[in-house]
């Protein structure tokens, strides 16, 4: 009796872990479809879709998830999809959830590299996201005030946000501003009178400190004499800027400009700004910037490969540093640290949505929109990724009926 229940038991994990994968898959290919505004109105997305409305992460879960995305090099926004998709389905869904996050984007980008290489010159996207940018501050708004009452669980921590804010900014790297604030917590947690102390903490914190500095004097240094373009060296160009980039789009633009503009010269400048914006205009992953400057290059073929070598370091980053997420909260100076970590990256993210909000709240109709998306979030919870598509089309329809 028990020999023949067996294959039925089989049959029903087996279904249910396909039932979970193809779900898992429709979710991150319609926000790898809508999510604009860059890696935090990503995550925020990602926040409502997976925390607040489905219930596969609790609030703290998803924090650990943030802070560990935010302290490997790579497109954090992606490294959530990676992490999510992990926890849900295992070593399936840590690939199906970054290959369908990046693919409508990198697919988009194409379109787009196509029509720039035939045509000479971008399309227009100026009403998408004078609609969709409203709709991203409400976003990063719920997220943030949701998120924060998880995080900020004592005045230090408080005290630690606040002052990452401030350097957030006063343009203060992110990485620095990341790992000082997990530092600080950790020491504070170490000098602590109860409890036996070891010297093992203070080791531990001054290897990081040391890999910080290293992290960011290595872009800087990651330049090289004139190189021939081949597809070889595209793909480990690439792989190389998605193991060693940390921060903005604008740190992006910054490492191209150095090596495939003013070194190499496989891009003139004015090529290069068209690919940033290009990142920044479409939905999905930055990085995907790649994207279109491998189409420029080499058609196809680059934009395929270029894409392949920019990405590829964060899906082992994110199946390596996964394990550990769990193994640092069993510890309590490990623990203390990544709190640190978590309440300066939320920082962080509330720097973007002030950032954001004095560029995207330009008149009645914008400063509408906004208030209209955050009713609908905090009052109805109606899902952020079917509001960023409303704005991008009312954004659309007001540029066309009143003009530039």
């Amino acid at each position: 009796m028990p020999s023949s229940s067996q294959p039925e038991t089989l049959a029903s994990v087996s279904t249910k872990q396909t039932a979970s994968l193809k779900e898992l898959a429709w979710l991150f290919l319609r926000l790898g479809t809508t999510a604009f505004g860059g890696p935090a109105a990503h995550i925020a997305m990602m926040e409502d879709e997976f925390v607040r409305r489905r219930g596969w992460l609790t609030r703290e879960k998803f924090l650990d998830l943030v802070g560990a995305a935010n302290l490997i090099p790579g497109p954090n926004s992606t490294e959530m999809a990676i992490y999510i998709g992990y926890q849900r389905a295992g070593w399936w869904g840590l690939f199906l959830a970054g290959a369908c996050f990046i693919v409508p984007a990198a697919l988009l980008v194409t379109a787009i590299a196509w029509a720039y290489v035939r045509y000479g010159r971008l399309p227009q996207a100026s009403g998408v996201l004078y609609g969709v940018k409203p709709v991203i501050i409400a976003v990063l708004l719920q997220a943030v005030l949701g998120l924060g009452r998880s995080a900020v669980k004592t005045r230090v921590l408080a005290l630690i946000g606040l002052l990452a804010v401030l350097l957030a900014f006063l343009n203060v790297s992110a990485l620095i501003v990341l790992v000082g604030a997990g530092t600080i917590l950790a020491l504070c947690r170490w000098l602590r009178p109860e409890g036996v102390r070891s010297a093992r903490p203070l080791g531990v914190l001054l290897a990081l400190a040391v890999a910080v500095v290293v992290l960011e004097v290595v872009p800087a240094l990651g330049t090289s004499p004139a190189v021939a373009f081949s597809l070889r060296s595209l793909l480990l160009y690439f792989v190389k800027i998605g193991s060693v980039l940390y921060g903005s789009g604008y740190v992006l633009l910054a490492f191209l400009r150095t090596d495939l503009v003013a070194h190499w010269h496989w891009l003139t400048s004015a090529q290069l700004l068209d690919a940033v914006a290009v990142g920044q205009v479409t939905p999905g992953p930055v990085f995907t910037t790649a994207t279109f400057i491998g189409y420029v290059l080499a058609g196809p073929a680059g934009a395929l490969i270029a894409t392949t070598g920019i990405f590829m370091p964060a899906f082992l980053f994110a199946a390596l540093s996964g394990f550990l997420v769990p193994r640092i909260r069993q510890s309590d100076i490990a623990g203390a640290f990544l709190d640190g970590v978590n309440v300066a990256a939320l920082a962080l993210m509330a720097a973007v949505a002030v950032q954001l909000g004095l560029t995207a709240v330009v008149d009645p109709l914008t400063f509408a929109l906004a208030a209209a998306s955050a009713i609908l979030l905090f009052r109805f919870r109606v899902n952020s990724a079917w509001l960023v598509l409303g704005g991008g089309l009312l954004g659309i329809t007001a540029k066309l009926a009143l003009g530039p």
